[in-house]
C-alpha cells in the first residue's frame, strides 16, 4: 500500500517546529548566491501583471499579417480576389443549387452563392471543395 516514510517527516508537518519543509529551506540560504537562486525561484511563482503590457505591439501585428495573407503580398492578394469575384459574377446561379448547399452544407446563402459563383454554378464542385477545404 503506502510506503514507509523516514522518520524525520511528520505526517501534516504545517510549522516551522514540526519540521515544515518550506522554513527549512529559506534558513538554509546564507550565502550571497543562495538567496539569489532562492529570490530567483521565489520570483517564478509570483504572478506577474505586467506580461500583457511586455508583448510587443510591432511583432504581434507582424505575425497576424503574415497569417491573413502572407505578409506584404496582401495588397496583390486581394486584386487578384477582386479579380475573381469580377469574373465570377458573370455566372447564373441556381436557387435550387443554392438551397442544397444551404442545406447540406450549413452555409448561409450568400456563402452558398459566393461558393456556387466560385465553382462555375456547379454544386458538385462546390461542394467537393467545400469539403477539401
Amino acid at each position: 500500500m503506502a510506503e514507509p516514510q523516514p522518520r524525520t517527516v511528520r505526517e501534516g508537518a504545517t510549522t516551522a517546529a514540526a519540521g515544515d519543509v518550506e522554513d527549512e529551506v529559506q534558513t538554509a540560504a546564507k550565502s550571497a548566491e543562495d538567496r539569489k537562486a532562492a529570490a530567483a525561484l521565489a520570483s517564478l511563482d509570483s504572478a506577474r501583471d505586467d506580461d500583457r503590457s511586455a508583448v510587443d505591439q510591432e511583432a504581434a501585428s507582424k505575425a497576424m499579417r503574415s497569417l491573413e495573407g502572407g505578409g506584404g503580398g496582401a495588397a496583390a492578394a486581394a486584386a487578384a480576389a477582386e479579380k475573381k469575384s469580377k469574373e465570377a459574377k458573370k455566372v447564373k446561379i441556381d436557387a435550387a443549387d443554392v438551397a442544397l448547399l444551404v442545406d447540406e452544407l450549413d452555409l448561409t446563402k450568400p456563402k452558398a452563392t459566393e461558393l456556387l459563383k466560385a465553382h462555375d454554378g456547379d454544386a458538385v464542385k462546390a461542394m467537393k471543395a467545400f469539403i477539401a477545404v
